[in-house]
Order: C-alpha cells, then structure tokens, then sequence
C-alpha cells in the first residue's frame, strides 16, 4: 500500500500570515541617535555650565605681611627674659583684614587684600622678633620659660585712618608686669605713617612702616626696667 504524502511549499510565506511592509517594520523599532550629535550635545552643556560657573569667580585676595623689625632699641639687662603676649583686641581687629575707619568713626575693610595671619597673632610674632633682632631675651607665654617680666597689650587701633590726614594709625596700650604680677610701667603707643591713595598695596606699606616705629619705642621702653 503506497503511503500518500502532502507536498508542501519548501520556500515562502506562511499563507496563514499576514505581510508586514518592511518599511512599517522599520518605523516601528526605535531609531539610535548619530554618536557625533550625542557628543555636541554633551560638549555643548559641558561648556555652558562652565561659563555658568566663571560667572560667579572672583581671585583670590591679595596677601600681605610685616617685615621684620631691624635691629635697633635699648639692650635690656642681662639674663632678663621678657614674655610677650598676643595683644587683645575688638572683633573688627581679630582678622586677617585691612580696617579703614572714617572721620565718623565707621569701620570697614578694603576689598580684595588680607594680612598673612589673624593681625593680634602677627603682631606678636613682629614684636618678638623685634626684641630678638635687639639682642633681647624674649619669649611666648606658655613655651615654659621662667620670665621676669611679661608685656600684655590690648590693641586699640591697626588700620587706615581718613578722618582729616589720611594715614596708616596704630594704637597699643602696653603694660609691663613683673613677675609678682606687679605694673612696672604702663604706656600707649602710638605711630604714624603717610598714606597717598587708600588701596591695599599701599595701606599695607605705610602700615608697615608705622609697625616699625612702635616696635622700636616698645623696645626702648623696657630697656633698663
């Protein structure tokens, strides 16, 4: 008995199946963006916040320092140790700003210039290095040194002063204290210096100036004593 046998096509659409346009087909799968336009667009954003962010830059401020006291002054006597405290000072002088007071008395700060250090600090550090370069015995409280007397000092005034001649103005009140806790002596310092425009540069230099006339006078007050 001869088996019958269906034929079917090898090849072609199943007749069951409906025919998708292969333009249809294409439309519908996502399309991938160029590589090239994804990276000008990243490009593009990249350089906008940049621009965003040099929007709001400002340069650092300037810095500027005391120089070191020159070697002048009053020996005082020998073997006797001197300690130096930081000078206090109100809150306008316990920075690294350069203060400007008014002929009112208003107090403000130049724009875009700093001290090196917090001013009471380096101011303690010159007047140190001022008895030092006298050939001074000189210290800091706390270094555990047996002192015989010690300068406390409040810091009245550091800055630029308008009020009538514009000048660099410093004023110290200083008291020598022996080691019984007794006032040697007391005095107020006060030095000047010529100042021709108001900016950083040159308030920085007069003032410089007027330091190393105050140091010089503490030097030669405590000599002998």
């Amino acid at each position: 008995m001869e088996a019958s046998v269906e034929s079917s096509p090898a090849f072609g659409p199943d007749p069951g199946m409906s025919m998708i346009p292969a333009t249809l087909d294409r439309a519908k799968r996502p399309q991938k963006r160029p590589r090239a336009t994804l990276l000008a667009r990243a490009c593009a954003v990249a350089v906008l916040l940049g621009l965003a962010g040099c929007g709001s830059f400002s340069p650092p401020p300037e810095t500027f320092d005391l120089s070191l006291p020159s070697a002048s002054g009053t020996r005082g006597a020998a073997g006797r140790l001197i300690v130096v405290s930081e000078p206090q000072a109100l809150q306008a002088l316990e920075s690294d700003r350069i203060v400007v007071r008014s002929g009112d008395g208003t107090l403000s700060f130049l724009p875009g210039v700093q001290w090196s250090d917090r001013l009471p600090r380096l101011l303690q550090s010159r007047i140190v290095q001022g008895f030092e370069n006298a050939g001074r015995a000189v210290g800091r409280p706390g270094t555990g040194l047996a002192a015989d007397a010690a300068i406390q000092s409040e810091l009245r005034f550091f800055g630029v002063s308008t009020a009538g001649e514009t000048q660099a103005v410093i004023e110290l009140s200083a008291k020598l204290v022996n080691g019984s806790g007794k006032i040697v002596s007391a005095r107020i310092f006060r030095a000047t210096a010529p100042l021709a425009a108001v900016d950083g540069k040159a308030a920085a230099a007069a003032l410089d100036q007027a330091t190393g006339k105050l140091i010089a006078d503490m030097v030669r007050w405590t000599g002998g004593r």
